[in-house]
């Protein structure tokens, strides 16, 4: 029998319900949680009694929601404790919410229309009621849905992408009449707003297994769906004389995945879409020679779009294009200081880190070794050149400082003689030092 000690915050709950002879359960996420010997960080309950009724138990809780769910701020935990009323749903027009919920009178009614059967376990003050066998589901690892795995996709489509979340996240298998339900009504995902679908999409790829998320989506159908452009990579060859590559491009953007250090999704997004443009530029030369000319200006405009359909900020948009864009950048021993810079001002000085990892990822993920001699040398020339200026307004003295030393009033001769000063600086003609700068000034003047 499983063992299992609750937060005196959560017995006090469930005693003060049946205190006023109220059904009471904790639900979802935390009953897994707690199996699986997880910290818990949030708390649900449902209950046989109305929001009207909870208010009264607790009149400070607030319920601002047309699912029944009241609020409570509990001391010691960032999010409240959501306790709802147990409830039935009907009709899913949009394929996402309810059009209509009315109030259930038993827990059963309540569970069943839960997605999981891991998520539609229930613990009062004594027990664990399973009604869809979902310990066992844990205990096997398998993500199966509670009852018609059809109709709770039909429900809400967005549990499909869930079903692969937390099949990726918790190294489970999705049980096969499920997968074989994500394949037949994958289409459905696209009645889902695009916000919602780069959320799920996003936690896939915070995920400690972020390629066997992607994976699913490409062995369920889902990738064609959202990622269409991505499932035209897999079969494209890129093995052909002279090349290092071992896969074909869909295997390569799945292989570097994989490899990818970085746990920032943009990053990790934008390594698996680095090479995205590949199929259009496809060309298999009478040689054999395989090439893929400019692929990396096709990918960013597809990069563009992607960032433009998932909804992206503003910024998450700008990282991703930049670290797409420039992927290709040279590494080369005989690189002047000024085409390092220039490589550091495209990139953008705070995305310089990600685009060295989604490089090592690349690297890894094409068969080569995780560096080489010149991406060593490469990365401490970045360090070097980054303690030079980039541009005149990181001169160790101002305009003011020009016009104070030679008496002249502001205007374009001031620009004039910084823009001097910095050339010196950056031809290292002379040091990025004030003393030095005031007395180059002198003799430029």
């Amino acid at each position: 029998m499983t063992t299992f000690e609750l937060p005196i915050e959560v017995e006090k709950i469930l005693t003060k319900f049946q205190a006023n002879k109220y059904e009471i359960y904790v639900v979802g996420g935390a009953v897994r949680d707690i199996l699986m010997g997880k910290i818990v960080s949030d708390w649900d309950f449902t209950t046989n009694a109305t929001p009207e009724e909870i208010l009264k138990i607790y009149p400070d809780g607030f319920c601002d929601n047309i699912y029944g769910t009241v609020g409570l701020t509990v001391e010691g935990y960032d999010k409240p404790f959501e306790i709802t009323t147990f409830r039935t749903e009907h009709g899913y027009r949009d394929f996402r919410r309810p059009d209509k919920i009315s109030w259930g009178k038993t827990l059963k009614e309540d569970l069943e229309r839960r997605d999981f059967t891991f998520n539609a376990l229930a613990i009062d003050d004594k027990k664990i009621i399973d009604l869809y066998e979902g310990q066992k589901d844990l205990d096997n690892k398998i993500v199966r849905a509670v009852g018609d795995a059809n109709k709770r996709f039909n429900e809400d489509a967005l549990r499909m992408m869930r079903a692969v979340r937390i099949a990726g996240e918790l190294n489970f298998k999705i049980e096969e009449e499920t997968f074989e339900a994500i394949q037949r009504n994958s289409t459905l995902i696209n009645k889902i707003a695009k916000e919602r679908v780069k959320d799920e999409l996003f936690k896939i790829l915070k995920s400690d297994n972020p390629y066997t998320g992607i994976l699913h989506l490409k062995e369920t159908g889902l990738m064609q769906e959202i990622l269409p452009e991505l499932t035209k990579c897999f079969g494209v060859e890129q093995k052909s004389p002279s090349r290092h590559h071992i896969y074909d491009v869909g295997q390569h953007l799945l292989m570097s995945l994989k490899e990818c250090k970085s746990i920032d999704p943009i990053t990790r997004f934008a390594t698996l879409v680095h090479d995205i443009g590949k199929p259009q530029t496809f060309k298999k030369l009478p040689t054999g020679v395989i090439t893929f000319y400019n692929h990396e200006m096709v990918s960013t405009r597809i990069a563009e779009n992607l960032a433009e359909r998932f909804k992206f900020s503003t910024r998450e948009r700008e990282k991703l294009v930049k670290l797409v864009r420039f992927h290709q950048f040279t590494v080369d021993e005989n690189q002047t200081d000024s085409a390092i810079r220039r490589f550091i001002t495209n990139v953008g000085l705070e995305y310089v880190q990600d685009m060295l990892d989604l490089r090592v990822a690349d690297r890894l993920g094409g068969g080569a070794r995780e560096t080489s001699w010149r991406l060593e040398e490469f990365k401490k020339r970045l360090v070097e050149v980054q303690k030079q200026p980039f541009s005149i307004k990181d001169l160790k003295i101002s305009g003011r400082d020009v016009m104070e030393e030679l008496d002249i009033p502001a205007g374009p001769k001031v620009g004039e003689i910084l823009e001097k000063l910095f050339n010196k600086v950056v031809e290292k003609k002379i040091e990025n030092e004030k003393k030095a700068l005031l007395t180059e000034l002198n003799k430029i003047w």
